[in-house]
């Protein structure tokens, strides 16, 4: 270790009466006196391996060497006339100097909306919970009254993983519907329970101006004792409203969902033109928003809930959707795009 020191110390004093100008000044001081990457205080991290009766000897040395080297500059910097400081000040950046300006970038069209719903629904005493893009079988589907034999799987083209990919024996899949997290919710917080969940989802599409591989759901669900369709109707009145103002409108038309009994399909009075007919509505006057209905017994018992006692609906928005009407976007794929041209627009 002592010789380690003494030949650092040789080193250092034959660079330093190499030095030239201020800036050889800074870089010799830098590379022996830095406190984290210096040369010298790499070496004096090693003095606590030496054993205890030579550490009081090695370190006096150390001492020593380090002043040695440190008059070594100050009288190098003396013999050059350098002025350390003066060269500080003429790098000297005025930070109050005005600077080009970035150009920030902005939420996502389909954020901005997710967040404007999740506020609402937030107001009106719901959770926001969020659940996993890879899903197993039982969730996305049997748990939601879809067995595999069910027809109704057929309405959703799958990515299925393959298990041995993900080290596992059960069925996953991508996601088709953010229903997957519903089971999920009711076995953690059990009942009475008012949920949304927004997130993606993924279908084997062929893709067009209105599908798409990747899109964006929000799920709604609630329960407690003695719900009723009448509950239903005039809370998705009131979502309705809150979204495209008080004269909103909507009406329900009986529609099948493998989860609910009975089900439904939402309409609101187009917010273009007001349920007159104008070609954002094509001209009937009402635009689909929602899907819902009673939650289905078999999803309740599912989640540890007891049908007898507890009811509730469930409701779903495709966000996406949403997106494309309040923006008018004629093209769902431009969403997924990352297009700036169509970005910035928003």
């Amino acid at each position: 270790m002592e010789i380690k020191l003494k030949d650092l110390k040789e080193q250092a004093l034959k660079e330093i009466e190499n030095i030239r100008n201020s800036e050889e000044w800074q870089n010799i001081e830098n590379k022996y006196f830095s406190r984290k990457s210096g040369e010298l205080a790499k070496l004096l991290k090693d003095i606590k391996e030496v054993s205890d009766d030579l550490r009081p000897k090695i370190g006096a040395v150390a001492n020593e060497i380090k002043n040695e080297i440190s008059k070594a500059l100050e009288q190098k910097k003396q013999d050059l006339n350098l002025d350390i400081d003066e060269d500080l000040e003429r790098d000297f950046i005025d930070v109050t100097l005005e600077i080009e300006k970035y150009k920030l970038g902005h939420l996502h069209p389909v954020t901005q909306v997710q967040t404007e719903l999740e506020d609402i629904f937030k107001s009106m005493g719901f959770m926001v919970l969020d659940g996993p893009e890879l899903e197993s079988d039982y969730y996305n589907f049997e748990g939601l009254n879809i067995p595999t034999w069910h027809p109704a799987r057929d309405m959703q083209d799958t990515f299925y993983i393959d298990p041995k990919t993900v080290n596992g024996t059960e069925n996953l899949v991508m996601r088709t519907q953010t229903s997957s997290v519903q089971v999920r919710a009711m076995q953690k917080h059990g009942a009475p329970l008012r949920v949304v969940i927004p997130g993606r989802c993924f279908r084997n599409e062929a893709t067009d101006v209105r599908h798409e591989h990747t899109f964006y759901q929000l799920e709604g669900l609630m329960i407690d004792k003695n719900i009723s369709f009448t509950d239903m109707c005039g809370f998705l009145e009131t979502v309705a409203q809150k979204l495209y103002g008080e004269d909103t409108k909507i009406r329900l038309r009986p529609k099948y969902y493998p989860f609910v009994e009975p089900g439904v399909n939402g309409e609101v009075t187009c917010f273009l033109c007001h349920g007159k007919g104008c070609k954002l509505c094509k001209n009937s006057g009402w635009l689909e928003i929602v899907g819902a209905g009673m939650v289905h017994p078999n999803v309740l018992k599912a989640g540890n809930v007891d049908p007898d006692k507890y009811q509730g609906f469930a409701f779903g928005f495709g966000l996406t959707r949403l997106v494309m009407l309040k923006y008018n976007i004629d093209d769902i794929r431009l969403l997924q795009s990352g297009d700036l041209r169509f970005l910035n627009q928003f």
